[in-house]
């Protein structure tokens, strides 16, 4: 295939899609091209257009590492003044600003610019994306019905994947890619199941939007191979939950199941009958294998001075306290055990930028994610900043992960939390709060990652009791197989919530391997 496969990507975030589909390789040749991508939120599209800037080099300039080293907004700008064609190149890849599909002021602007950038292309074209997932979410679902008055059908959130109908026309892509919470699949409106009628739209997008000459595609899983047609000629998968990718079955280190539709247009489907189903990988990864040669930090204070002394001391008698439960409870502290914290007495809570150790450097050799995540040019590690916790929660969360690694990586639930470290919520024992703290054990494979480790960490805590905290962005990052040199942009909360709603860039270049081996043939 001669020419780029240009791609364009709707509700892109901070671009977890489209970094895995750009670097997709084959015999050294990157076959996709990003054309324009298209995000609402400010920090999510800072965090694009940086990224965007990054692959217009073969080899990032030094000025780079600089500036995602620092933060400092200074170097950003110099950086874009020093390089100023690849940063004109990125900035009109994400349409110059945060624009919002639907949106009066933004629409016509994006469907103009997603023209210019398509117009004069001979070759394939790619849409991908996910429309925002709140309204479809189990836990979304869930928190509505507390809204006085609220009813799904008049929540626009369910229809945003119209405006992806509408790009779809416009774009007439060979195929497209939608990802999506698995709660699509169960959501509902007026009593009918809104999964249902998306299929049906997105197999005649143009119907939809009002265009009778538009394209037609036909959809497929990426995990179920096609069915055998019956007597009518219909090749339907036997169930919904087909679409439904296992992400930890695919060498992500993640508990992350997501539907992912793949559409293919029907004039490609003439020339061929795809296979599209991808490659299981095995085994998942652990947490271990995606965040242990990162550098080790400690958890801060919040409503108390947040100073060394006050959070050592703070540990030390958090570590006398679940001491003393653990015993009472049966269990054999043996030698070594990780609860006095003299390990972390010299840690720092990290930073923007934390420099590696030649110990960090010795631990890599175990990731066998290693060459997807490192950069030997960064020297260090990115957004790795712990937060600070209540003192309270410190004592809470040296119990969860020390339980957790006296019971094989299994997280205490709220029976088996001591009286003295119950905390102080009216329904704590109502069961609603059951797995209210979570260790991410060394052992296991991570727990999804979502936007909500951006309110609190409590289900994101580190398996090491020595460094009692919740895991960082670049851990979370890790988890959800950002490569090490992605700068995400934002104070630390918006950083979280860019990385909960991404899409795994390991599994989307994999993905893309289906697509590209598709157009090929």
């Amino acid at each position: 295939m001669s020419s780029n496969i240009l791609i364009v990507d709707l509700f892109a975030g901070p671009g977890g899609l489209g970094e895995g589909f750009s670097s997709f390789s084959d015999s050294g040749r990157r076959p996709f091209k990003l054309a324009a991508s298209v995000e609402r939120d400010a920090s999510a599209h800072k965090t694009l257009t940086l990224r965007a800037f990054f692959r217009q080099f073969d080899r990032a300039p030094d000025e780079y590492y600089d500036y995602v080293r620092s933060g400092e907004p200074e170097l950003r700008q110099e950086l874009f003044r020093q390089f100023k064609a690849e940063s004109e190149a990125a900035e009109a890849e994400t349409l110059g600003g945060p624009r919002t599909l639907g949106d009066e002021k933004h629409h016509k602007e994006i469907v103009r610019r997603v023209k210019r950038a398509t117009r004069y292309h001979d070759g394939p074209r790619v849409v991908i994306g996910g429309p925002p997932c709140q309204a479809y979410s189990v836990v979304g679902r869930a928190r509505n019905k507390g809204i006085d008055g609220y009813t799904p059908e008049t929540d626009g959130r369910h229809f945003l994947y119209k405006e992806y109908l509408e790009i779809l026309d416009e774009v007439q892509p060979e195929v497209f890619v939608m990802e999506n919470v698995r709660g699509i699949l169960s959501a509902k409106i007026h009593g009918k199941l809104i999964f249902d009628a998306i299929l049906k739209d997105l197999k005649n997008p143009g119907k939809v939007v009002g265009d009778l000459q538009g394209s037609e595609y036909e959809i497929f899983s990426l995990v179920a191979p096609l069915p055998e047609a019956d007597a009518l000629g219909d090749r339907s998968y036997s169930s919904s939950a087909d679409y439904l990718i296992r992400a930890e079955e695919y060498g992500v280190p993640q508990t992350r199941h997501r539907v992912i539709l793949l559409g293919v247009r029907r004039d490609v489907l003439k020339r061929q009958s795809p296979s599209v189903v991808l490659p299981e990988v095995g085994p998942g990864l652990t947490t271990q294998d995606a965040i242990g040669d990162l550098p080790q930090l400690r958890s801060g204070l919040t409503k108390v001075a947040n100073t060394f002394d006050a959070w050592r001391e703070n540990l030390r008698q958090a570590a006398d306290a679940v001491r003393r439960e653990l015993l009472a409870k049966g269990y054999d502290l043996p030698e070594g055990f990780p609860l006095n914290g003299t390990e972390s007495s010299e840690l720092s809570q990290g930073g923007n930028f934390v420099s590696s150790t030649s110990k960090d450097a010795g631990l890599i050799e175990s990731n066998p994610l290693e060459n997807w995540f490192s950069d030997p040019r960064l020297h260090g590690c990115l957004n790795h900043n712990a937060r600070s916790h209540m003192p309270a929660d410190i004592f809470r969360y040296l119990f969860a992960s020390s339980f957790a690694m006296l019971n094989s990586g299994a997280s205490p639930t709220a029976k088996d939390f001591p009286e003295s470290l119950v905390p102080a919520h009216r329904n704590w024992k109502s069961g609603h709060f059951v797995d209210r703290f979570k260790v991410q054990a060394r052992t296991r494979t991570p727990s999804t990652v979502t936007s909500h480790i951006a309110k609190d960490g409590h289900y994101f805590i580190h398996y090491d009791p020595s460094q009692c905290r919740s895991l960082t962005v670049r851990e979370a990052a890790r988890i959800q197989t950002f490569p090490d040199n992605y700068y995400f942009e934002g104070n630390r909360t918006e950083q979280y919530v860019q990385v909960g709603n991404a899409v795994p860039p390991l599994l989307a270049r994999k993905i893309a391997g289906v697509v590209y081996d598709l157009l090929r043939s």
